[in-house]
């Protein structure tokens, strides 16, 4: 009664999201009636109902909205398993088999250019590293990344990223700066304030995404690096930023301190069950720094 597997939580994942059998069926690639057997036979094995179903739709009940939970978390370690399982015996490198370790590293991309240059340089002199794979990723994806096993650690920052669930270790702290268009007023100052920022008529604070989510407000939607760097060189939006940004800077850009900004405090974080020696080694390395 209490072992559920994979299949079922791949099954209901797709009714509780889609809160449509039909559709749910068609993202599986199987029938509707099958499907509908194997959602009753969970509830009768789990003894509870996981979905409302009438006339107007299909809605989860709250201990469906619990299993949506778990369940998604569940097939996440189930993946993270086999990927790291993978990487750990070297049969899935980039060009194939390896046979050693490997260990893919998360970075926001254009962060802490100099900082990943000097890990990766000192943890290649260290006898028996591993293989680092660096693997960039867009805004706030390191958490996702950890916990699905599509990287083994990554660089993450406070308080831009919420480090719930993982262990880590501080390797930097800065302050932040805005950029904004070279030709701009703002940018001939020597230091400004947020308040300085934050309510410009013709130069609207980016918006970046949390939980997949933008926050309201006149400025545009950044997706990534390289659409925040042409809005800004156009004129169109400024951007708060860690100080380090300035390694990715254009010719139309201007960097001006902040005086009242939170510090940036950058980490070094990993799954808090992981058991890796190459891991260890790593995190070894990078607290030395």
């Amino acid at each position: 009664m209490d072992t559920l597997e994979t299949r079922e939580l791949r099954y209901f994942i797709a009714v509780a999201e889609e809160l449509h059998f039909g559709r749910a069926a068609a993202r599986l690639g199987m029938a509707q009636p099958p499907l509908s057997r194997a959602i009753q036979q969970l509830e009768r094995r789990l003894r509870v109902s996981l979905l409302e179903r009438d006339r107007r739709g299909v809605a989860l009940t709250d201990a469906g909205e619990v299993l949506l939970h778990e369940g998604r978390a569940a097939l996440d370690a189930t993946a993270a398993a086999a990927r790291r399982a993978r990487r750990a015996g070297g049969a899935d490198g980039p060009d194939g088999p390896r046979g050693r370790h490997r260990l893919v590293l998360a970075v926001k991309a254009a962060a802490s250019h100099e900082l990943l240059r000097k890990l990766l340089d000192v943890y290649a002199a260290e006898p028996d590293a591993a293989d680092i794979e660096v693997l960039p990723c867009g805004i706030c994806e390191q958490g996702e990344m950890l916990r699905d096993g599509r990287a083994d650690v990554a660089l993450m920052y406070t308080p831009f990223n919420s480090l719930a669930g993982f262990d880590s270790e501080e390797l930097m702290t800065e302050g932040q700066i805005a950029i904004l268009p070279a030709q701009h007023p703002l940018a001939a100052r020597k230091a400004l304030s947020l308040a300085d920022v934050s309510d410009v008529p013709d130069l609207p604070l980016a918006r970046w995404p949390s939980h997949g989510t933008y926050a309201p407000g006149p400025g545009p939607e950044i997706h990534d690096q390289t659409q925040l760097a042409q809005l800004i060189a156009l004129g169109r939006t400024v951007a708060v930023v860690p100080d380090s940004a300035r390694a990715w800077l254009w010719a139309e850009h201007a960097a001006v301190p902040l005086t009242d900004a939170p510090p940036v405090v950058t980490h070094i974080a990993w799954p808090a069950h992981s058991r890796s020696l190459a891991l260890a080694g790593l995190i070894r390395t990078a607290a030395q720094l």
